[in-house]
């Protein structure tokens, strides 16, 4: 049942007007307010933690949200902490008011949307240097991310407060490193993931596939393509010449640059054993023209 918090707006500093009947919350003192009314009625509360421009695959999680909590929380904050000085921080795309409209239909109960001042205080001197799971792949090429991902994570999971979070595969090392995250410093909270939402030709959906031209585009779903042809072969084939293989391909079919392809053990993501029973995954990363594109398959 709504709160009364839910009936009426506070004052301008605290609360945004509502867009299209959904509540954003801009400050940390705004936000503790309804979480404490959904906590006296006795109601579960679900995160689902974004940076904006959201696409079905954002929206497939809120529905997931939906089902696990009584109260859904989606977070809207592009954060600066996870952007090296070279990467597209200034240019990644915003759009609050279509994200707001689409959140609208899809069980939202808020949104928290603060700015970076609000997130990251003035002094504010504190961060988590995650290893472990954050170590190798992305660890490698974007060696300030993770630190970022999971100082940013934790605030959120302080701020909200939430029994659950919810996060898609397609961001898989992403993934890894939240869930330790959650085990090493004891966060009662549960980490609920969804398999990777998909266009109908295979490409992941993605904030960053909008950069892509229309050349590109076309050509992306080779990734998909490429890395599955891989998992079929993880464990009857040399994975040397595996990676190898998938390298060249992806050149072949346009692609600029390859960061990595690995095959990794999907729970550690340490070494693949191809003669074991444990659950493979196969990753990627890959650069389109000027779009660096992200992608996993179960192996």
């Amino acid at each position: 049942m709504p709160s009364q918090i839910d009936a009426k707006m506070e004052t301008a500093g605290d609360f945004d007007v509502r867009q299209a009947g959904l509540q954003i919350v801009r400050t940390v003192k705004a936000l503790r307010k309804p979480v404490a009314s959904w906590r006296a009625a006795g109601e579960t509360i679900a995160l689902v933690p974004t940076m904006g421009a959201l696409h079905d695959g954002h929206l497939a999680l809120v529905r997931l949200a939906a089902k696990s909590a009584d109260r859904v929380v989606v977070s809207i904050f592009v954060n600066p902490a996870q952007f090296a000085p070279h990467e597209d921080l200034s240019q990644y795309p915003r759009d609050e008011t279509g994200d707001v409209a689409k959140l609208k239909a899809s069980g939202v109960s808020l949104v928290w949307a603060p700015d970076a001042a609000e997130m990251y205080p003035q002094g504010s001197a504190t961060s988590v240097v995650p290893a472990g799971a954050a170590l190798g792949l992305e660890g490698d090429s974007r060696p300030h991310h993770f630190g970022g991902v999971a100082t940013v994570c934790l605030k959120l999971f302080n701020q909200v407060q939430p029994d659950s979070a919810i996060f898609g595969e397609k961001d898989f090392q992403q993934l890894a490193v939240i869930r330790q995250l959650v085990r090493d410093v004891d966060l009662n909270l549960k980490i609920i993931s969804l398999k990777t939402v998909r266009e109908k030709d295979g490409l992941a959906m993605s904030s960053r596939n909008r950069y892509l031209s229309a050349e590109d585009r076309a050509r992306a779903p080779s990734l998909f393509e490429i890395i599955s042809s891989v998992a079929l072969k993880a464990r009857q084939s040399s994975v040397p010449k595996l990676i190898k293989d998938a390298e060249a391909a992806l050149l072949k079919r346009g692609f600029a640059s390859v960061d990595y392809v690995a095959i990794r053990d999907a729970e550690t993501l340490g070494p693949f054993k191809a003669n074991s029973d444990r659950p493979g995954r196969v990753l990627v990363a890959a650069k389109l023209g000027s779009t660096r594109l992200i992608d996993n398959v179960s192996c």
